[in-house]
Formats: structure tokens, sequence, C-alpha cells
């Protein structure tokens, strides 16, 4: 297998699991799409949680003063949430879905247009910031082997399934999102090496484990979090986990 295979496999099942979807998606009613909708956030609940608990990682916990993962996940979320909130990356983010949008179904109305967005965005999100992408993606840049992100293509084409019978084909238009995030982190991972310690690892998986619970929280429709002007606290959290570090 070539590097890069991981990603191209999840690009493929992405594709072909929201065309599952849109196939069957017209047949099912309402009721039965937000349950299926309510039902992913809820597994989305319990892989961020998992993720989450990596705050309590013994190789993060031993590289730095015991109460330090805490205030590293609230650094890296307080931090990168004023960074994103100022470069407006939810809006930047939805504006690039509605710009696929009119490339790809012109002419629609603005509910269909405000539903694509949705689907792309939350999709997105689903599967590009969780534990498997980070270290799937870089681990198949160092030669380790797809293992990781053929599994994530799996989980990733039921997923899709699921929301494209429920959002449309603005979840087909994330397997952009997926091929450039991950073949990104695999460039990256294949040019630089083993540029993470296991501690820092650990910092980004918690951090993005809190990130996929606004995800949740948006699947299940608790509350509307700007979930994508999160994301430069993936970058922040090994930064500040090498400054406990120095510190201890």
């Amino acid at each position: 297998m070539f590097v890069g295979f991981g990603t191209a496999t999840n690009v493929a099942t992405v594709i072909a699991g929201s065309g599952l979807g849109l196939l069957i998606g017209h047949r099912l009613s309402l009721r039965v799409r937000t349950t299926v909708t309510s039902a992913l956030g809820l597994v989305t609940l319990l892989i961020a949680a998992d993720a989450a608990m990596a705050v309590s990682d013994p190789d993060l916990v031993d590289a730095v003063d015991r109460g330090a993962p805490m205030l590293i996940v609230l650094g890296s979320l307080v931090f990168g949430g004023i960074i994103g909130s100022v470069l407006r990356l939810e809006d930047r983010l939805e504006d690039f879905g509605g710009w696929l949008q009119g490339r790809l179904t012109p002419g629609d109305a603005a509910e269909g247009r405000q539903r694509f967005i949705e689907g792309f965005v939350i999709s997105s999100l689903v599967f590009c910031i969780g534990p498997l992408t980070i270290l799937g993606s870089i681990n198949e840049g160092l030669g380790n082997g797809a293992d990781q992100l053929l599994l994530k293509s799996t989980l990733d084409g039921f997923a899709a399934l699921a929301f494209a019978a429920s959002f449309g084909i603005g979840v087909m238009a994330s397997a952009v999102s997926v091929a450039v995030i991950q073949g990104s982190l695999t460039v990256l991972g294949a040019l630089l090496g083993s540029f993470l310690p296991d501690a820092h690892l650990a910092a980004l998986t918690a951090t993005g484990g809190l990130i996929l619970i606004g995800v949740a929280f948006r699947l299940l429709d608790l509350k509307s979090i700007h979930v994508a002007d999160l994301l430069p606290a993936l970058v922040i959290a090994p930064v500040l986990c090498q400054i406990a570090v120095v510190v201890h």
C-alpha cells in the first residue's frame, strides 16, 4: 500500500456512505432522521469522552505537574477559542460550505442551502478532529501502516450514511475536508518524523475530545457551539504542554 492509502480509502467511504444515505434518505420519515441524528450525537459524545480522558494519560501526567494537564486543556481551549473567534473560522468554514453548495447544487432554496452547509460543517468536524484522524494520519506518514485510518474509514462510512440521510449532499462534500486535512497530516508526518512526544499527543487528543463534545451538543440540539472557532486549540495544546514540560 502507498502512503496516503488510508486517506484515499477514507474519502471513498465518505462518498460511498453519503451516496447511499442520499438514496435512502428520502424514504425515511422526519422522526426517523431525527432519531438517527440523535443516535449519532450520543455516539459522538461517547467517542469524545473517551478521547478527553487522555487528560489522565500517564505519559502526560509524568511529563508535567499533576494539576497541569487540566490547565493545559483549559488554556488551549480559551486561547484557541479567542484566536478562532478573531479569525472567524466558523464563518469561513460555513462560507466554504456555501461556496461548495453553489457549485454542487445551484438554484437550491435558502432552506436547502442552510441544510447543505450544516451537513458539511458538522460532518467535516466529526470526520476530521477525532484522535484517529490525527494519530492515524501521522502514523501513516511515518510508515507505520494505515490500520487506524482503515478503521476510521469504516466508521466514517456508516456515519456518512446516517448523516446524509438527515442533512443531504452537504455530507458528501465533507470528503474534501477529509482529503485536505488528513492528507496534510500524513505529509507532515512523512516530512518531520515522530515530531510529537506521547505527552504532547495526549494533550492534543484530550483537547480534541472536548471539541468533539461541542459537536455532539450540536447534533443533540442542546447548544449551537461555534466548534470550528475552537480548532486552533489543537495547535496550542502541544505548545502549552512543552512549556509545562520545561517548567516541570
